[in-house]
């Protein structure tokens, strides 16, 4: 554990941020998730669930979770994958 305070806050800091990301990209991941899903049973609202994982990816890339070329690569699968 370290000694000097802002060493001391910025370990809270730290914490309290990697929460936040965790939490971000579970959901991010979940939504993508749900699309696959349902283009694979084939169901009707898979544009809807497009427009929500693709919101989802923006979001991931806009905090820096995941890279813009990650971003734009996962949308495009996800895309190709709609139009199948």
């Amino acid at each position: 554990m370290p000694i000097i305070e802002s060493s001391i806050q910025r370990a809270r800091l730290n914490k309290v941020q990697r929460e936040r990301n965790v939490q971000q990209l579970s959901a991010y991941r979940t939504e993508v998730k749900k699309f696959r899903k349902a283009v694979e049973v084939g169901s009707d609202n898979a544009n809807e669930l497009f427009v929500n994982a693709s919101s989802a990816i923006d979001r991931a890339a806009s905090k820096g979770l995941i890279s813009k070329n990650k971003a734009s690569r996962d949308k495009s699968r996800l895309s190709a994958l709609l139009n199948k």
